[in-house]
């Protein structure tokens, strides 16, 4: 564990981008041979704009990297944060239980609110505004959100107060989780259910991106399911009654255009009458 720790206290902005592309690529490839749905679509024409988004997620994460450096070198040298108060403790059980707690602040926090607090929803709805999820919807985040994003976490570094090796490598497995959970990958039942247990399995993401409430808001979580079994946010539904959308932003042509994207946080959302053709 301190072998993988020191790698990502000093992981170059490249291999960083790589391990982007590499998730991408895996489970683009695997989505292909076991597709939990069959969709009737162009894959690289609807993988466009989420790659866009993708892109842009880069472009703001990046940059702003220092001000999560800055704040975890304050927490270790002050000595600050939840991990920091708890009894001396292995590496290895500091690391996952630091890794845990960011994923509650970092991830799932941020989440719940986006949904309960309008103006964030709307900035959210982009995310859910795709109507076939695949590996591409993983990072399809409106600008805005991704900066929103980028705060929570650095809130949870300072909250948690884990060193920056930890913030990386939490970035990093928050990155292919999400991949993997929005992946349109069909695992068998049994083992779905056993992994929900632990992680965030794709069949239990998938519910989140289910047209229709209550189902759309639960399941909140990014990498671990523990915040959701613990705090009721947990909800199963058969995945042949899934269908993806949003009924406040029906048009399906209209949620796959760029420009319409980025204004979208702006326009007023339709009554929910979104009646879904399920083409999966």
């Amino acid at each position: 564990m301190e072998t993988i720790i020191h790698y990502f206290e000093t992981i170059p902005r490249h291999h960083r981008v790589i391990l982007i592309v590499s998730g991408l690529t895996l489970f683009w490839i695997v989505e292909g041979l076991i597709p939990l749905f069959k969709f009737n679509y162009r894959k690289w024409r609807h993988a466009i704009p989420n790659l866009f988004f993708n892109i842009t997620l880069i472009l703001v994460n990046l940059p702003l990297a220092f001000m999560l450096l800055q704040t975890a070198d304050w927490v270790k040298d002050s000595h600050f944060g939840i991990i920091n108060w708890l009894p001396e403790m292995s590496l290895w059980l500091y690391s996952i239980i630091g890794l845990v707690l960011m994923d509650f602040f970092g991830a799932y926090l941020p989440h719940y609110i986006e949904h309960k607090v309008k103006p964030l929803w709307m900035v959210h709805l982009v995310h859910h505004t795709d109507h076939k999820v695949d590996v591409t919807t993983a990072n399809r985040h409106h600008p805005i959100e991704s900066i929103i994003r980028f705060l929570f976490t650095m809130l949870g570094v300072f909250i948690v107060g884990i060193p920056i090796g930890l913030v990386f490598l939490y970035q990093s497995l928050s990155v292919l989780a999400t991949q993997f959970s929005h992946a349109n990958i069909k695992l068998p039942k049994k083992v779905d259910n056993t992994l929900s247990y632990v992680l965030v399995s794709p069949d239990m993401h998938k519910v989140h991106h289910h047209y229709r409430m209550p189902y759309t808001d639960s399941n909140y979580g990014n990498i671990f399911s523990v915040w959701d079994r613990l705090l009721g946010t947990y909800m199963k539904l058969d995945t042949k009654d899934i269908i993806y959308g949003v009924d406040v932003f029906p048009n399906e042509k209209q949620n796959s255009n760029i420009k319409n994207l980025l204004i979208q946080p702006f326009q007023e959302y339709q009554k929910p009458t979104f009646k879904a053709n399920k083409d999966n």
